[in-house]
């Protein structure tokens, strides 16, 4: 029988109303009472490494979540992580940098409802993300959740209470999970050999900022950002659309040649992003120093972009990091 480790971190699953409103506080073995069936699944083992709501989820605990991992990696077969949904993305595709390549799987699930609920999606998430965890065929980090299976890098909650709360954006899903059965799609995901190692890194670089343009944004906030950023993720108009008025162009390009980092995506949630198609992107689309974030998700930008300045401050490192493929979190042109 296969040993998981099931690491708790709080979020609506673990929750229950404590007058002021949803409050976590059962812990992941608690929670596991409810689900009497992962008996039957495999071993588990149990980490309580906080119980919060993920709005106060910060890259401090992404990584005290990697090293708790890390630490265990010979010991278990596979983890899954309790988490809120609110920042889940954000944390898996954290994990996803932190730990690449990992021939164990790594699942996060949570759930809309909270475990006690009459109501509650919990139990079902908890049992099938235990169920993808013990397949031979898992790997890598992933999101299971309303009986989908989405990679780490891809996952975006779009839904505040439906139980089907995330997308998978830009990619398919790995898998579906009816009953007891994974379904895996026709892209084939390849995992590495299972006794290989991850490649595990630890250490982030948290100054970095989403900048949503707006109509009539001043570019001097640019000027204002450098103090307290390294890096903005710059989400524009449409395809990539960013104002000729007031003094946008002076304003980026500055930021870019002050040394600071620049990540040019969009605010359209599906299909990405290309600066070459209208006259309004063209000019960025070749300065040296701006990064395109293609296809990958706002989320799995923050968390590559702190990883890389973590890495290093040489641009042509930043870069060929930057353009590294890693859980499949964005689409190479052919």
């Amino acid at each position: 029988m296969k040993k998981i480790l099931l690491i708790a971190t709080g979020g609506t699953i673990a929750s229950v109303e404590d007058g002021c409103g949803l409050k976590p506080a059962f812990t992941g073995e608690e929670l596991t009472e409810f689900v009497p069936q992962i008996g039957n699944l495999c071993e588990l083992g149990f980490v309580q490494l906080m119980n919060i709501d993920s709005t106060n989820m910060r890259p401090s605990d992404w990584m005290r979540i990697g090293d708790a991992i890390v630490k265990s990696y010979d010991d278990y077969d596979g983890f899954v992580v309790l988490h809120g949904t609110d920042t889940m993305a954000y944390t898996a595709a954290a994990l996803s940098y932190l730990i690449q390549g990992s021939p164990k799987p790594i699942v996060l699930t949570g759930s809309q409802q909270p475990m006690a609920s009459p109501f509650t999606d919990a139990k079902l998430n908890l049992y099938q993300s235990v169920l993808f965890a013990c397949d031979d065929r898992s790997c890598d980090v992933s999101v299971v959740f309303g009986g989908a299976v989405l990679a780490g890098t891809r996952a975006r909650k779009q839904r505040t209470m439906s139980f089907n709360a995330f997308a998978s954006v830009n990619f398919p899903e790995i898998a579906l999970i009816r009953n007891n059965r994974i379904i895996r799609a026709g892209t084939c995901v390849s995992c590495p050999d299972r006794e290989s190692k991850p490649r595990v890194y630890d250490r982030l670089n948290e100054r970095v900022f989403v900048l949503k343009i707006t109509p009539e944004m001043k570019p001097s906030v640019f000027r204002l950002l450098k103090r307290d950023y390294d890096a903005i993720i710059l989400e524009t108009f449409g395809i990539g659309g960013i104002p000729d008025y007031g003094d946008y162009r002076k304003a980026i390009f500055d930021w870019v040649d002050s040394g600071k980092t620049l990540v040019v995506t969009t605010q359209v949630p599906e299909e990405g992003l290309d600066l070459g198609v209208y006259e309004v992107g063209r000019a960025y689309a070749d300065h040296c120093g701006i990064l395109k974030g293609g296809d990958m998700t706002t989320e799995a930008l923050v968390a590559k972009t702190m990883w890389v300045l973590g890495q290093t401050d040489d641009s042509a490192e930043i870069k060929k990091l930057f353009y590294h493929v890693v859980n499949h979190d964005r689409t190479v042109a052919e």
